[in-house]
């Protein structure tokens, strides 16, 4: 492993580590511990003592900007070591683009105050927005590792119907993953006191639409655990060497955790402790899905993945 690889890893972790932070700051309603001010927290560089969620608020910013230098690093260093067409650049140049709209995010947030106990709408579409960009930048720093030591190029062409089906597995998990932020937004703000409450507030007279956008999520989820399933299936069907069977595997071992984690964390009442983990795992479960396309679209599988259109109906879906 090229120390480029190992340094991409390190910051795919940072990343993880950032976003996992992100969500205890909303789930505890920390989000305006600096008050509007950005990139100051209350006026202030460093804030002196600053209540716990002041704290707690300023570590994320502290944080992500640490991120950001860190990409901005990775972004530098693809560009000295790999040629423009090699896909690890691409996914570099991707990677800087997308730290710099979670930046942009972070700050519309807050001077426009939907952060704490807002329930504005608009707060409910940037949050969707801040998550379809964090999985991306994930998904791209991830690419950044994978690829770092090979010949730089995904191929779209001779996989037959393994494509498409990781394409689904791929949007299914994105959709699942924005369902459940709104879930999540809905939750720091109408906390329920039990299931029947919960459900009163989804199905009442005059619920809001943050609320009934959350019935939305369970549904979301298990399509995209279908869709993982069904890929990470004919994956292993095919010809594919062991660590690519092993992320196979481990997308499997994920999406059967947050199976169990989703209907507990509904039980519970969605604790703070249990959104983190319950996010922490879909962000894994994401990673790991793209880490597979990438061992499937390699070059070098190409061929391996070329299906007999023709036996499909009779061979149930054998590759060769």
């Amino acid at each position: 492993m090229s120390s480029f690889t190992r340094y991409a890893s390190g910051v795919l972790g940072w990343n993880l580590a950032v976003v996992a932070w992100g969500s205890y700051v909303r789930a505890t309603g920390s989000g305006a511990g600096c008050g509007a001010h950005w990139p100051l927290c209350n006026g202030e560089v460093i804030p002196r003592a600053a209540p716990v969620s002041t704290a707690i608020e300023f570590t994320h910013r502290a944080s992500s900007g640490a991120g950001l230098f860190l990409i901005v690093i990775l972004v530098v260093w693809a560009f000295l070591r790999f040629p423009r067409h090699h896909a690890a650049l691409k996914a570099a140049v991707a990677a800087g683009v997308l730290i710099v709209m979670e930046a942009l995010i972070g700050a519309s947030l807050v001077l426009f105050g939907w952060v704490g106990q807002s329930t504005s709408p608009a707060r409910g579409g940037v949050m969707v927005l801040h998550l379809v960009t964090t999985f991306l930048l994930l998904g791209a720093v991830a690419l950044c590792a994978s690829l770092g030591d090979g010949p730089g190029k995904l191929e779209l062409r001779g996989h037959g119907v393994m494509l498409p089906v990781m394409a689904v597995a791929l949007g299914a998990t994105l959709v699942a993953g924005l369902t459940g932020a709104v879930a999540a937004l809905g939750d720091t703000l109408y906390p329920a006191r039990s299931l029947v409450d919960g459900l009163r507030q989804e199905l009442g007279p005059g619920t809001p639409a943050l609320l009934r956008l959350r019935l939305f999520h369970p549904f979301a989820a298990v399509g995209a655990a279908i869709a993982i399933l069904a890929a990470a299936r004919l994956a292993l069907r095919g010809l594919l060497d062991e660590p690519a069977r092993g992320r196979a595997m481990a997308v499997i071992a994920l999406t059967g955790v947050e199976l169990v984690l989703g209907p507990i964390n509904v039980a519970l009442l969605a604790p703070v402790w249990l959104q983190i983990v319950h996010l922490a795992v879909a962000d894994l479960t994401w990673v790991t899905l793209v880490l597979l396309a990438a061992s499937i679209l390699s070059p070098a599988r190409s061929e391996a993945w070329r299906v007999e259109t023709a036996e499909l109906p009779r061979e149930g879906w054998r590759l060769r």
